[in-house]
């Protein structure tokens, strides 16, 4: 009776075992969503996610559930991204804005980051030294005196001014205002206030006729684009991939493709072979439900023993 009875106290906790290692086993290592935000490539959740070029820069915080971009100059927090247009847009929380200005050090991205700022992006640099700041000195080139002030956007500077409560509370004059248009905006690209002896910035996108009197309205942030690879082409095997219910990732051995798929399975191709009915059973050598399946086994022996 004691050696039945220890025995099923032994299969017992087996059980809960083999339970507790199928609720740590994760379905998928690249994950799909991070937050709010859909991931797809060539972004990715961690290493071995999307694009290897991209995970050094975007990361997703699983505790916070929050996406990020990170540059030599800070972390930001991405609040959308636009997969049909290649755009990544992000806050910066050093931005002036029409909710509340403060001093900042500006923005900068690293030199062989895989983006660039988009058309759209305009920024504008707040409380410039007019007598110190280079922004207000044209620079001599081959074709003559070029400025980095837009002179044609000038109305952004007065309408930031004079129709943005938290800047007008300040009183600061609009010559010290400069719509920034630097000769190149390529990934090299950075906006050191310091150096162009400037409090604030502040950035948007998007910025149509109709909502230029109101800043209130505008998209503060900023726009950046990115690439596939040198020519720009969507790789064909990650659409296959993705369109199989799987996540776009790569060795990180040897950097090449994997598709991750649901099971915590890699191929080098898709995952369409989970669900082809000649395979249908293979999904159950995943090794989340060969726990299940052991731990079931064991139980129905429990139940079996006289």
């Amino acid at each position: 009776m004691g050696l039945k009875h220890s025995s099923t106290s032994s299969l017992f906790f087996l059980i809960l075992f083999f339970l507790f290692l199928s609720s740590q086993v994760s379905s998928q290592a690249c994950l799909k969503t991070c937050g709010q935000i859909p991931i797809k490539y060539p972004l990715g959740t961690g290493s071995g996610c999307g694009d290897p070029r991209f995970t050094r820069y975007i990361k997703c915080d699983p505790d916070q559930q929050t996406l990020t971009l990170t540059t030599h100059t800070g972390c930001y927090p991405i609040t959308s991204v636009d997969y049909a247009k290649q755009t990544i847009y992000i806050t910066d929380s050093s931005m002036s804005t029409c909710a509340c200005t403060r001093p900042s050090q500006g923005f900068g991205l690293d030199w062989d980051a895989p983006f660039s700022f988009h058309d759209d992006t305009v920024f504008t640099l707040l409380d410039c030294s007019v007598d110190e700041s280079p922004v207000f000195k044209p620079l001599s080139n081959s074709t003559g005196r070029v400025s980095l002030c837009d002179r044609q956007s000038s109305s952004i500077c007065n309408f930031l001014y004079s129709n943005c409560r938290a800047i007008s509370l300040i009183n600061l004059q609009e010559s010290t205002c400069c719509v920034y248009v630097p000769l190149d905006l390529g990934p090299s690209f950075e906006m050191d206030l310091q150096k162009l002896r400037c409090s604030s910035y502040s950035g948007f996108y998007n910025l149509g006729p109709a909502q230029e009197s109101h800043p209130e309205n505008w998209n503060y942030g900023i726009a950046l684009k990115y690439k596939f690879n040198v020519f720009d082409e969507y790789p064909a095997v990650c659409g296959g991939c993705e369109r199989s219910n799987g996540a776009c990732g790569y060795n990180t051995q040897t950097s090449s493709f994997v598709c991750n798929c649901p099971g915590g399975i890699n191929t080098t191709s898709d995952c369409f072979f989970l669900y082809n009915s000649a395979s249908i059973v293979l999904p159950w050598f995943s090794r989340e439900w060969v726990m299940y399946l052991l731990a079931w086994v064991v139980l129905w022996t429990v139940m079996s023993l006289p």
